[in-house]
């Protein structure tokens, strides 16, 4: 969020000595893409293999907000804020699912 709004005011004021430093900006979150698109695939796994549903659920809340960072660093790569307006209804998802298996767990467990 910090880099967006340096890269804003820098674009807007015409500021050249933060310019200077884009390039090595989307260099970094270009990387971090990278890193993250490896580590889904480590809870992808995890989730169909889990050998537990607290083991899946812990993959799927893990991959979904790691989905969440990938979609604000992508919107902050392609400076466009309309996919990180998306990120407020992911996470509520992911929030939503987080109760439905917690108490679907609480009630397997008490015999309901």
């Amino acid at each position: 969020m910090f880099i967006e709004i340096l890269i804003t005011l820098a674009i807007t004021i015409n500021m050249g000595f933060l310019m200077d430093f884009e390039p090595i900006v989307f260099n970094v979150i270009s990387v971090i893409i990278v890193i993250y698109l490896a580590v889904s695939i480590l809870y992808i796994i995890r989730l169909v293999k889990g050998p537990t549903i607290p083991d899946r659920v812990l993959a799927l809340d893990a991959l979904s907000y790691d989905l969440a960072v990938f979609m604000a660093l992508l919107a902050l790569l392609l400076r466009r804020p309309v996919i990180a307006s998306g990120l407020i209804v992911l996470t509520l998802w992911i929030y939503a699912i987080d109760i439905y298996i917690s108490k679907y767990i609480e009630a397997r467990e008490m015999g309901e």
